[in-house]
């Protein structure tokens, strides 16, 4: 086993006892989190790693697995929506690849699977929603920053909810819409045993001049957009929360040519604790690296 040790703000001890073999067990003040996402309760971070370019160029899955982290930092019970909607998702799935879907008492059954998804999904929607809106701004001024132009980029949750406008808050008119949509995809669910409307199957759009960055941006573009993305998550909690969250950065300067890399070195660790992690020293300037400390493993 190994154990990790911490101080956060010289005020809560964290203890972290990790197993070869089992989930690993957290310590705050050597009371055990009942829930390791409890964890966010005490310590907030932001990492940006060499696969987080995935986030704008790959699957919808990567884009909500992102939002899903943003939101869970600023409201820590987000984790356990998710979690409830996850459950019931595999529940549903379970009940139409089994045979009592065919008895009398079916209807009640998804009728009670459509009531709690079409309420959980609802509070994840307007989170996510939200959440989008206020990093948005963020990400215009990182944009702006990193690639030193005027381009106006365009961030738009791309949802399978019917006639909501993008202003639309209203949590019992969402719920409503919901409720009809899972009702009239019942039969298809039925063949197919999945459910193709929810949280589960929105993504994310990111835009620069109204043009999709994910099918048409560059590979420049899509660094920046990365970059932009994680800096402004940086930024939007350290408002939010009235304190900066830790920055890691994983072996990312690979990814970045030299003018961005400067960017992002000018602008890290003024505020925010950073740790880096790098193979090469090379790429760090000589001013970074004399104002560093260094770890060598």
């Amino acid at each position: 086993m190994a154990v990790v040790i911490g101080e956060i703000d010289f005020r809560d001890e964290l203890k972290l006892n990790l197993f070869r073999k089992g989930s690993k067990k957290i310590y705050v003040n050597e009371s055990i989190l009942k829930k390791h996402s409890e964890i966010k309760n005490y310590i907030r971070s932001v990492c940006f790693c060499s696969n987080d370019i995935d986030i704008v160029r790959s699957e919808p899955s990567f884009r909500r697995t992102w939002i899903d982290k943003v939101v869970s930092q600023l409201e820590p019970v987000y984790v356990d929506l998710i979690s409830r909607f996850n459950r019931l998702l595999k529940q549903r799935r379970h009940f139409w690849r089994s045979e009592s879907f065919l008895n009398d008492q079916s209807s009640d059954i998804v009728e009670s699977f459509d009531i709690q998804m079409s309420k959980i999904s609802t509070r994840i929607f307007r989170r996510r929603r939200r959440a989008l809106l206020k990093i948005k701004p963020y990400v215009e001024y990182w944009h702006n920053h990193l690639s030193k132009s005027k381009e106006q980029i365009g961030i738009n949750y791309l949802s399978g909810i019917q006639s909501i406008s993008p202003e639309e808050e209203e949590e019992e008119v969402i719920t409503k819409k919901i409720a009809e949509q899972l009702f009239n995809q019942r039969s298809m669910e039925a063949l197919t045993g999945k459910c193709n409307f929810g949280p589960h199957r929105d993504d994310i759009e990111f835009l620069i001049n109204n043009i999709s960055v994910r099918k048409y941006g560059s590979s420049g573009q899509h660094r920046t957009f990365i970059l932009a993305l994680k800096m402004a998550e940086l930024d939007l909690l350290s408002k939010t929360l009235n304190a900066p969250p830790i920055l890691i950065l994983d072996d990312v300067l690979a990814e970045l040519d030299i003018t961005r890399q400067n960017l992002l070195l000018n602008s890290v660790g003024k505020d925010s604790q950073c740790f880096i992690s790098a193979t090469h020293l090379d790429k760090f300037n000589q001013s970074f690296l004399g104002s560093s400390q260094l770890i060598y493993l």
